[in-house]
């Protein structure tokens, strides 16, 4: 398994729908929300553990930035295979400094990419546009057929577009074409991890095993 971050130039449909209406209303329904989660849960590339990871690590990251930095409200801590991607704006370089090492001292955090900016924080309508922009690259994806959507997380700042995920090398340069084909993106940068086609054979068959035949058993 091979990580790779590299910067292009410039899962399901349901995912896409339920990133929209967050970004619209800031909520997510009831009955979508259990849906949305174990279909999710179910074709992710990682381990059910390892997205139970993930989730803490975002949390626990979030919970300690406001006593470390003064512009927490600012940075988004976004956590997929252990691995910490920050975006957003502070503001100052020690600030982006110590939000990395508060981020490296959280349990389970195999490694950072800091994307910080230097900048005051972005407006309300530009995190709306940011909002909108992840769920039309989630959507360009599903347009694709071939690409599966579950397989990468989706991460937009200030027009700027982060693609997480665990990818074959065939793989990759979809994704990053797909992301940065839509309207309003103004960059896309990719922080993958590479899997071998062997590797997602793999994870394909663990995901999806053979329902086992019923009825009596043979002599």
């Amino acid at each position: 398994m091979t990580l790779v971050r590299r910067i292009a130039p410039l899962a399901l449909l349901a995912s896409a729908l339920l990133a929209s209406v967050i970004a619209t209303t800031g909520c997510l329904p009831i009955f979508a929300a259990g849906i949305g989660v174990a279909a999710l849960t179910a074709l992710d590339r990682r381990s059910v553990k390892t997205q139970a990871d993930d989730t803490e690590i975002e949390l626990r990251g979030a919970n300690r930035l406001p006593m470390a930095i003064k512009g927490a409200p600012g940075v988004s801590v976004t956590s997929f295979n252990r691995r910490v991607l920050l975006t957003g704006q502070v503001p100052s370089e020690t600030d982006k400094t110590d939000a990395e090492r508060v981020l490296r001292q959280v349990p389970g955090v195999t490694g950072v990419y800091n994307e910080l900016q230097v900048a005051p924080r972005v407006e309300v309508s530009t995190a709306a546009n940011d909002a909108s922009l992840t769920a039309r690259v989630k959507a360009a994806f599903i347009e694709q057929k071939v690409l599966e959507s579950s397989a990468v997380k989706v991460t937009t700042s200030n027009g700027v577009v982060y693609l997480m995920g665990l990818v074959t090398a065939r793989e990759a340069p979809a994704y990053a074409t797909a992301a940065s084909r839509v309207s309003g993106v103004r960059r896309v940068v990719t922080v993958f991890e590479f899997i071998s086609d062997e590797e997602l054979a793999a994870i394909n068959a663990s995901n999806n095993p053979k329902t086992p035949p019923t009825g009596p058993a043979r002599p």
